[in-house]
């Protein structure tokens, strides 16, 4: 019951709404260049454009009489919705499932004649998902040599049938919703009612339901009436930078504490950047302050509709620069207005709100934006601006508990798996082990980690792909003091998690799915199994007697890695060209990783030299310098998928291990060595 308990906030309508709202974002926001492009097309070459060029605008006739085409019709009547309906159904299944959503989606646009944006919507998911389900009933049953005869034609046979669904079923519904919709529009722009959506938009951003509204319909109802009439005022009743930036001013002058210090830089990143969400936990801070984006947003309504201005195309993101550049030519000083008025009384609204009422902002910033985390279903890419989160290379604050954390190196494959199991070990001792730690490679990051633990020299190179996580930096992956640092962050900041679960326990996982599985963090196969080790499946010849030597030959690190490579390249696991890979990977990052042992491998892009997994092991009694540190022991590392992993755990659980590193330095057979390994090959 405890675990349904947990989960039930997650299946409100608010976060159904959510969900909704980006999967429509999702298919339009990659699309957002190409609408860009559009609008500057429209902005510059239609008649009443800039620099009006019948051929490319669409007006007038050729030298033969025929009316002229041009660029803008065409880019919205077919190429636009082709990319939503492409997009739509590649977010479903792939790029088979965007083919045959493209090839729907075409159905829709002939059927209507008009720019089919909602029909797209439809037709692309529909066509990713039923191709996904119709490819599952003959799935394994297909002989041998007919599999690409076979899904191209099924490719073929239904995305025709789902173009006649469109041509004539889909098309007629959605072109009577559209011309409902723009007549309801057209009555509240009429009688003066289009101001009123403000007190549904603006506390809809905050709760992060705005995407639903914005790509669902504002933006569509807008093309079509930027079509017909060269602008459309719906393009900033959600994305004007007004409202937002006049509560940040607010916070600049009658703030107090963190709160007043951070709004300068979030004021900049709101309306420069036009990444609006970093004013929503100043208004979570004072839910009252909802009450100035409100007024805000009308008036910059209000100026729109009275001043007739509006943008040609939608402006994402919504920054003061992306609102200019899809302006209307006639349009330039109303929009100006709209967001200058409606900074202005968003401004005065907030400033009386954080006069007259007493509060402390000090210790409140870092709460609000853990609430609007919550609200958002994942991490902010900009909270550590607000927090602190992320900067430099230590540990930084965070706003919540931690319940992933990631070891990255440049080929997640040896040093970054052998940390992952050092740190695991030790948040497991300490009483947390619902925590995931797992490893990957820097090329396969995102921004699901809490913690992202790198070699100092790696850690810039870290930070775009995980722009919200606490970054760590440390100089070997053994045996560093910051282990120690972030075990007292996990028990810190899980401590005072109001949903931290009792060691052993599944966190926030559906009933009947194991914590290592509700844990996963989308970083990869390799992250997953590294999660566990001890469940991964070692093949017996990973680590065989021929590859361990007693007393290595070289004296240098260069040397020394040749070694490793020539044992790896006697096995059969790889090649000449991952023995020179291992070298760059040393000239770039060190693979010292402290305990007198280094693990030389392959770089990232090396990979596709490995043949097999294999381990080899190689001894040097009386130590090679190693960039300056002393190395007894050279591991050589290459894996395939996860099959390494269960050895390399391992390794380091020996390396921690200051009784069992002296046994290996004394040890006088291979069987010795092997011993202390554990039976890592059963």
């Amino acid at each position: 019951m405890a675990t349904e308990t947990v989960a039930k906030p997650k299946t409100s309508a608010r976060v159904h709404v959510q969900r909704f709202g980006t999967f429509l974002s999702g298919m339009i926001m990659p699309n957002i260049g190409a609408f860009i492009a559009w609008g500057l097309i429209t902005a510059l070459f239609i008649e009443k454009g800039w620099i009006p060029v019948p051929a490319l605008g669409g007006f007038g006739t050729n030298a033969a009489g025929a009316p002229n085409v041009g660029l803008v019709g065409p880019m919205i009547t077919y190429l636009l919705p082709l990319l939503i309906g492409y997009t739509g159904g590649k977010m479903v299944y792939d790029v088979r499932g965007g083919v045959v959503g493209a090839i729907g989606t075409m159905g829709v646009i002939v059927g209507a004649g008009i720019p089919m944006f909602i029909g797209a919507m439809i037709m692309g998911p529909l066509g990713g998902w039923t191709m996904k389900h119709l490819d599952a009933i003959w799935h394994g049953k297909i002989r041998p040599g007919f599999e690409m005869l076979v899904n191209n034609f099924s490719a073929g046979i239904w995305g025709g049938l789902l173009a006649l669904l469109g041509f004539y079923g889909i098309s007629p519904l959605v072109t009577a919703f559209s011309t409902a919709a723009g007549n309801f529009v057209q009555f509240l722009v009429h009688n003066g009612l289009l101001p009123l959506t403000s007190i549904f938009i603006e506390p809809a951003k905050v709760l992060f339901l705005n995407n639903a509204i914005n790509h669902g319909v504002l933006t569509p109802l807008g093309i079509q009436q930027s079509l017909e009439q060269g602008k459309s005022i719906l393009f900033l009743l959600e994305a004007n930078p007004g409202p937002g930036f006049g509560i940040l001013l607010a916070y600049m002058f009658f703030g107090r504490g963190a709160a007043k210090a951070s709004a300068p830089g979030a004021a900049i990143i709101q309306f420069l950047g036009g990444i609006h969400e970093i004013y929503f936990p100043y208004v979570l801070m004072r839910p009252l302050l909802i009450l100035a984006a409100i007024a805000g947003g009308m008036t910059g309504i209000a100026t729109l509709a009275v001043t007739g201005a509006g943008l040609v195309a939608p402006a994402a993101p919504g920054s003061i620069f992306a609102v200019f550049a899809q302006t209307a030519r006639d349009s330039y000083l109303g929009v100006a207005l709209s967001v200058l008025l409606a900074a202005t009384v968003s401004f005065l609204v907030a400033s009386v709100i954080l006069r007259t009422t007493r509060h402390s902002d000090e210790d409140d910033l870092s709460a609000a934006t853990s609430r609007m985390e919550e609200l958002k279903g994942k991490k902010s890419s900009v909270a550590s601006t607000l927090t602190g989160a992320g900067a430099g290379g230590g540990v930084g604050v965070l706003t919540g508990p931690i319940r992933n954390i990631v070891f990255a190196c440049d080929a997640g494959m040896g040093s970054s798996a052998m940390g992952a199991s050092v740190l695991r070990n030790k948040i497991k001792a300490a009483g947390f082990p619902e925590v995931n730690v797992t490893n990957a490679s820097i090329a396969n990051l995102n921004d699901t980690y809490d913690v992202v633990v790198t070699h100092q020299d790696l850690t810039e190179r870290a930070k775009p792909a995980t722009a919200s996580a606490v970054h760590v930096s440390v100089d070997n992956f053994m045996n560093s003091p910051r282990y120690d640092e972030i075990v007292e962050l996990v028990e810190r900041s899980n401590a005072e998690g109001t949903a931290a679960p009792a060691a052993g326990a599944a966190t926030a996982a559906a009933p009947g799915v194991p914590a290592a599985a509700a844990g996963t963090t989308g970083a990869g196969t390799t992250a997953e199994t590294a999660a566990e080790p001890e469940t991964v499946a070692a093949p017996s010849d990973i680590l065989v007697p021929e590859s361990v030597v007693l007393a290595g030959s070289a004296s240098t690190r260069d040397a020394a890695i040749d070694e490793a490579g020539q044992l790896l390249l006697a096995r059969g696991a790889v090649d000449e060209d991952y023995i020179r890979a291992m070298h760059e990977r040393e000239e770039s990052v060190s693979t010292y990783m402290g305990s007198f042992l280094a693990i030389p491998h392959g770089t990232n892009a090396a990979k596709d030299h490995i043949r097999k997994s294999a381990v080899s092991v190689i001894r040097y009694p009386e130590g090679i310098d190693w960039n300056g540190k002393q190395v007894k022991f050279v591991v050589g590392v290459a894996g395939v998928n996860n099959e390494h992993l269960h050895i390399l755990s391992s390794i380091a659980k020996v390396f921690t291990n200051k009784a069992q590193v002296a046994q290996l330095e004394a040890a006088t057979s291979v069987e010795e060595v092997l011993e202390l390994f554990g039976k890592v090959n059963a």
